[in-house]
C-alpha cells in the first residue's frame, strides 16, 4: 500500500506543535495541512478532505470531543487525538466518540508516525488477491447485514450504509470471519491494533459498546454480539457469503 502521499491535516493551536509534526511528517512523504482551530478543520473537509486527522482536544474555545463527533457523522476519515489530556476518562470518550487511537503529550514522534501508518493501513480497501480468493469471501452476510471486505463498507438489512470507523470496520471483520467462537479481547486488540491489551485496557469494550449501537436494535440486550463473562465476546448469527 502506498502511503507517502496520504494527506494529514495537523489540528492544534500551538505553533510549535504543529511545525514540529509538520516537518517530521512531511519528511516521510505526507501531505501536510495545518491549522489551529476546528472551523478551519471543516472549511478544510468540505473542500479538501484529509485522509486523516490529528487533533488536538485542548483547543482554545472549542469542545475537541464535539469537533471529532462531527468529523464521524459526515466524513469517513481516520483521526488519532493527540492531546495533552492522560487521564483514562478522557481516552474512554476518545474512542467512544469514534477516534482510531490515542496518543498523550509528550509522544514520541516514531510511535506517532507507526501509528498514524497502521490507522492508514486500516483505511486503505484490501487489493484484490492474485490467487483465489480467501475462505471468507469478499462479501459476508450476517442477521442481514452485509460487509463488503474490499470497500470496507457495511450495508444494513435495509440496505443502508452503516458508517463504521477503520477501527470498528476491522473488529466486525474480525468476528464476521470468526462467528460462533468466543474472542478474547487480547486476541481482538492483537488482530485490529496489533499488540497486546494492558491489565486496564478498554479500547475492544469500548469499540463493542460501538459496534452494538450500529448494530442492534436495543444495544443494552445484545443479540448479535454477546459477552462471555470472563472470555471475551461472541458473534452469534451465523455468517455466509452474501449474495451479489
Amino acid at each position: 500500500m502506498n502511503t507517502v502521499a496520504a494527506h494529514i491535516a495537523i489540528v492544534d493551536d500551538e505553533p510549535d506543535i504543529t511545525q514540529l509534526l509538520s516537518s517530521y511528517l512531511q519528511a516521510h512523504g505526507f501531505r501536510i495541512t495545518a491549522l489551529h482551530s476546528g472551523h478551519a478543520l471543516m472549511q478544510l473537509m468540505r473542500s479538501d478532505a484529509p485522509a486523516l486527522v490529528l487533533l488536538d482536544l485542548g483547543l482554545p474555545g472549542e469542545d475537541g470531543f464535539s469537533i471529532a463527533r462531527q468529523l464521524r457523522e459526515h466524513w469517513r476519515c481516520g483521526l488519532v487525538i493527540v492531546t495533552g489530556r492522560g487521564d483514562a476518562i478522557d481516552k474512554v470518550v476518545g474512542l467512544e466518540v469514534g477516534a482510531d487511537d490515542y496518543v498523550t503529550k509528550p509522544f514520541d514522534l516514531r510511535e506517532l508516525l507507526a501509528r498514524v501508518k497502521a490507522v492508514l493501513r486500516r483505511l486503505q480497501p484490501a487489493e484484490p488477491a492474485a490467487e483465489a480468493p480467501p475462505p471468507s469471501g469478499e462479501r459476508l452476510a450476517f442477521a442481514g447485514f452485509q460487509l463488503d471486505v474490499p470497500a470496507r463498507r457495511l450495508r444494513s438489512p435495509e440496505g443502508q450504509e452503516v458508517l463504521l470507523t477503520s477501527g470498528e470496520f476491522d473488529l466486525l471483520l474480525a468476528f464476521a470471519q470468526h462467528p460462533g467462537r468466543v474472542l478474547s479481547r487480547d486476541f481482538l486488540l492483537e488482530h485490529t491494533r496489533g499488540r497486546e491489551a494492558g491489565p486496564f485496557d478498554r479500547t475492544i469494550d469500548v469499540q463493542v459498546g460501538r459496534l452494538r449501537k450500529k448494530l442492534e436494535p436495543e444495544a443494552e440486550t445484545p443479540q448479535i454480539i454477546k459477552s462471555v463473562r470472563g472470555a471475551g465476546y461472541i458473534l452469534v448469527p451465523a455468517v455466509s457469503p452474501a449474495s451479489s
